[in-house]
């Protein structure tokens, strides 16, 4: 009987080329993420190479349509082995500049959906004494980031919910992964939520990062989906992907360094950053 694996994001970047790896390799993969028309189109071109694959339109923000993603899942194919917590946003900009929407905004996608999916699959995982839980972070949940307060504070809570949920599920048979990359040469910028000292530091900031994208150093959406299809087939709980590495190691050796350079380099007209 295959295995079972949910990912959310599922239609483009990580989230897609995962579901592409793990349904080679012989998985039902169950797809979610917001835009329904792209991840059915997706669901159909996995299902033309004879991979079992279903598309449940969700947002996973609201907890009654994950409650109905896991239902559709476990009906369709009996149980789930592996939850791939993906959906996300990226977000820049100096901290007084965003709005309590703003940060709700972030807070509800990069950490509640994950909560949600977990909150509705745990009881699953704990009766079966099995499953793996993916949730994929960020180098900026591990080192601080000055202009990404919104988007490190998510990650960081990421990171402890991981953390702390390994420790406490591994003697109950449930592996939990937290996957760590730098930045990815994926399209999550058409959904990334740029804030400014105005419209010209608002675009200044977009401009900047995708010249830093367009760098052939940076990891593709491929590197981190074969980094969590290696963490899932040996249960590892910690995984730092390519440049993640030297990003951590540096900030360990001279923090006040680091933070000084990523000050310098993001700060754009926050004018009053000058140390």
């Amino acid at each position: 009987m295959a295995s079972t694996v949910l990912i959310t994001g599922a239609s483009q970047g990580i989230g897609r080329e995962t579901a592409l790896l793990f349904a080679r390799n012989g998985y039902n993969v169950v797809l979610a993420a917001r835009n329904a028309e792209r991840l059915e189109a997706f669901a159909q071109e996995l299902q033309t190479y004879a991979h079992r694959a279903i598309a449940v339109p969700t947002d996973v923000r609201d907890p009654q349509q994950v409650k109905h993603l896991v239902e559709r899942a476990i009906a369709e194919y009996g149980s789930v082995d592996v939850l791939i917590n993906n959906a996300g946003i990226y977000t820049s900009g100096p901290a007084e500049c965003y709005s309590l929407e703003d940060w709700h905004s972030v807070l509800d996608l990069n950490l509640w959906g994950y909560i949600h999916t977990i909150h509705e699959l745990l009881p699953h995982f704990t009766s079966r004494g099995s499953g793996t839980i993916v949730n994929l972070s960020s180098i900026g949940g591990r080192v601080p980031t000055p202009y990404l307060v919104p988007y490190a504070t998510s990650k960081f809570a990421v990171t402890g919910l991981t953390k702390s949920l390994a420790s406490e599920l591994a003697p109950k048979g449930i592996t939990v992964c937290g996957i760590y990359p730098s930045l990815i040469k994926s399209n999550f910028m058409e959904r990334a939520l740029f804030k400014g000292k105005d419209e010209e530091d608002q675009q200044a900031r977009r401009q900047q990062l995708e010249q830093v994208l367009s760098a052939p150093v940076i990891e593709k959406p491929a590197d981190v989906a074969q980094a969590i299809w290696d963490a899932v087939q040996h249960k590892r709980t910690d995984v730092l992907v390519g440049s993640a590495n030297l990003s951590l190691l540096s900030n360990r050796l001279f923090p006040d360094f680091v933070q000084w350079v990523m000050r310098k380099t993001f700060k754009n007209k926050d004018r009053a950053a000058t140390s």
